[in-house]
């Protein structure tokens, strides 16, 4: 069942708040379960909202937003014009400035993207709570959460939400709120929605000509313009434009990496983090104009007609683009390492290389990086508790057409299992499958281009398993978010509540909060973290106890075919 959001007043978290924020009561709340009030007498509301409350100046007319438990919330502020029409397929256009203030008091439309099934499996919706509101081309709208309208230079943290790059939205899950770790590390919060998907990456570049030239990669430059609307305004919200760490999850982590290797976005960011997303390679050129023709080709129009694709509803124009894909997709088959589909891809102007591969592109070079992924991403018995007794014989099986977010090993499959099974001895085999699926290799392959440049790269390889579902979820794509924006009581459906996941979210929110102020998560006591480097492999275990391992399945990863 969808979430109804307008229930935010008692469940945004206040949990475990953080640091003290001009002295306010819930800076109390530190060490108190989501939702409780910190001791004492009750001083005042929680709520605040009105016509001189919450404030202040943007470059396009003035906003309103509220304060809830004593930070400030804006949500849906508008950083682009509408999307559809004529400025379909085209690069973002400024908002049109508004004279009375904007209510930014709800949260802005999700970007286009296939509605359909959304909440059909109940597992999957009770465990990752999906919020989604109205879906509209009119998305280019943006959120921000921050401790005080006062002129201070915080460090601002500008998350991207995952969903591959078709699906998504800035507030998808509880987990992405911002208020927590706004409250705990005094910093600012910024998170968007962007165009996704066919109305994102339909390059008609090579069927239209020049005019067409940004279409392929029109959802990166949206969050460009996201990135020059921090600059040029989030000191109205007490943020540092030169002090911006961009971080993502799975998608949103392969939009980290692309952003890195845009000439476009160099400067608009510092540093960047990386979960579950490591990506070295975006589209192809070729590939990516030849879906754009064969788009052009199912619609039954000459480039003369392309007015047509702009006026179409949008509903109509990606249930088209979508049937073009399958056919082109019949036609090629699968994308041997690079992407396929509706997505990001090497043009030679806008992204000028493969983010990471051959090496890493020369606008990441200052940029500090941190990378995380999880042991389990792919948890394969969470909602079948008989895959729990299969045998390693039945995982080799499995992994040959199929491993994880890739192709399958093939002949290889039954070497890469046991290689698996030496390198972790003692696991389940439903356990190997998981570590077998992962991403280590494509995070390594990150790091080791990364650790090539000047600028530092950190490892961390999450392994905390939440007790829910018998202990079937492990560690799953998606989990370590909450942990690290230190909202673990907020999404108990992760991480099961209480005490023992806040302890490992106080510890990776301040590692965050210190990346973000230095380029370094090291400092205030917590476990050393070394830079990594391809010889040692240093890479900090996110668990109960932190600690640091040398590549510590770097013999299992031999048996991968390559990358």
């Amino acid at each position: 069942m969808k979430r109804n959001r307008r229930e935010f007043v008692q469940v945004v978290g206040a949990g475990a708040a953080g640091l003290t924020i001009g002295g306010g009561r819930w800076a109390e709340a530190a060490a108190l379960p989501h939702g409780a009030a910190p001791a004492g007498e009750d001083d005042g509301p929680v709520l605040l909202v009105g016509e001189k409350i919450a404030v202040t100046e943007t470059a396009s007319g003035k906003v309103r937003g509220y304060v809830l438990r004593g930070i400030h919330h804006f949500l849906g502020i508008p950083y682009g014009a509408d999307t559809s029409g004529p400025n379909r397929f085209m690069p973002p256009r400024k908002p049109k400035p508004w004279a009375d203030v904007y209510p930014a008091l709800w949260w802005g439309n999700s970007a286009p993207q296939n509605m359909e099934n959304r909440y059909a499996s109940k597992y999957a919706s009770f465990r990752d709570r999906w919020n989604y509101d109205d879906v509209s081309e009119d998305c280019l709208r943006l959120n921000v959460f921050t401790p005080a309208l006062d002129g201070a230079k915080r460090p601002v943290m500008f998350w991207i939400h995952g969903g591959g790059f078709t699906a998504g939205n800035g507030i998808e899950q509880d987990g992405y709120n911002g208020e927590n770790l706004a409250r705990r590390g005094n910093v600012v919060f910024v998170s968007l929605n962007h165009r996704l998907g066919q109305l994102g990456f339909t390059n008609l570049a090579g069927a239209c000509g020049e005019a067409f030239a940004a279409s392929g990669n029109a959802g990166m430059l949206d969050i460009v313009a996201a990135l020059e609307w921090v600059r040029d305004n989030i000191a109205a919200f007490g943020g540092d434009p030169g002090n911006v760490t961009i971080m993502g999850q799975s998608g949103g982590g392969a939009k980290v990496c692309t952003l890195t290797a845009m000439p476009s976005a160099k400067g608009l960011f510092h540093k960047a983090v990386v979960l579950s997303g490591a990506s070295t390679k975006s589209g192809d050129k070729e590939y990516s104009e030849k879906l754009g023709a064969y788009v052009l080709k199912e619609a039954g129009l000459t480039p003369a007609g392309i007015g047509k694709l702009q006026e179409m509803p949008w509903k109509e124009y990606y249930a088209l683009a979508g049937q073009a894909l399958r056919k082109l997709s019949a036609e090629t088959g699968p994308g041997g390492g690079l992407r396929r589909g509706f997505s990001p891809s090497v043009d030679g102007v806008i992204l000028p290389q493969h983010p990471y591969f051959p090496e890493a592109a020369p606008t990441a070079a200052q940029v500090p990086m941190l990378i995380c992924s999880t042991f389990h991403e792919q948890s394969a018995s969470w909602m079948d508790a008989k895959l729990e007794d299969m045998t390693l014989e039945q995982v080799v099986e499995r992994v040959k057409e199929r491993a994880g977010f890739g192709p399958g090993f093939g002949e290889k499959a039954a070497d890469v299992v046991a290689a698996y099974a030496k390198a972790f001895p003692g696991r389940k085999p439903v356990e190997i499958w998981s570590l077998v699926t992962s991403n280590r290799q494509s995070v390594v392959a990150l790091a080791d281009a990364k650790s090539r440049q000047p600028a530092p790269v950190y490892v961390s390889w999450f392994g905390w398993q939440p007790p829910l579902f018998d202990g079937r979820l492990r560690a799953f794509h998606c989990v370590d978010i909450c942990f690290w924006f230190y909202n673990t009581d907020l999404m108990i459906s992760h991480t099961g509540g209480g005490a023992r996941p806040r302890k490992l979210a106080a510890q990776m929110s301040d590692y965050l909060v210190q990346f973000m102020k230095t380029g370094d998560p090291n400092g205030g006591g917590r476990p050393g973290w070394p830079k990594y480097t391809s010889a040692n492999g240093e890479t900090m275990i996110l668990d109960d106890v932190c600690e640091v391992k040398n590549d510590p399945d770097r013999e299992a990863r031999k048996a991968l075919p390559a990358v």
